[in-house]
């Protein structure tokens, strides 16, 4: 007869696939972001700081959802390695991320939003995954 409780092994493996799809996550919310953060509102550059408040709403989430602050920091590491990569000028002189108002809301917005979303994640502090009967 098989074990009824889960392998430790098997619960590790979960945990790493989705500390890696956070990571994806928020790679792939910077890759998008970097070629369509120059959408305006007026004058305004609505679409970077949409992209901002999304940088930090899934930090935040994910911390929230796996229920540990490291988890918060996958989706950050993935946005800024992404965006970041992509904010360098290739040998040519190209660049995805210009110099405007808009592309410097989406990078430093970003990247302070995406530090905020780490820094709720951790301070928060949210609650083990065992809770005890009766509270």
């Amino acid at each position: 007869m098989e074990n009824a409780t889960p392998d430790r092994r098997d619960g590790a493996i979960v945990i790493l696939g989705t500390y890696v799809m956070l990571f994806v996550l928020g790679a792939l919310e910077g890759l998008v972001g970097c070629f369509h953060y120059s959408g305006t509102l007026g004058s305004v550059p609505a679409a970077a700081l949409a992209f901002a408040v999304v940088a930090f709403v899934t930090c935040v989430l994910a911390a929230w959802g796996m229920r540990t602050p490291t988890a918060g920091l996958m989706p950050a590491v993935g946005w800024f390695v992404a965006s970041f990569v992509l904010a360098m000028a290739t040998p040519g002189g190209s660049v995805v991320i210009t110099n405007t108002a808009a592309g410097k809301w989406f990078l430093y917005g970003g990247s302070a939003c995406a530090a905020a979303g780490v820094l709720v994640a951790f301070a928060a502090k949210p609650r083990s995954r065992t809770s005890k009967a009766g509270r």
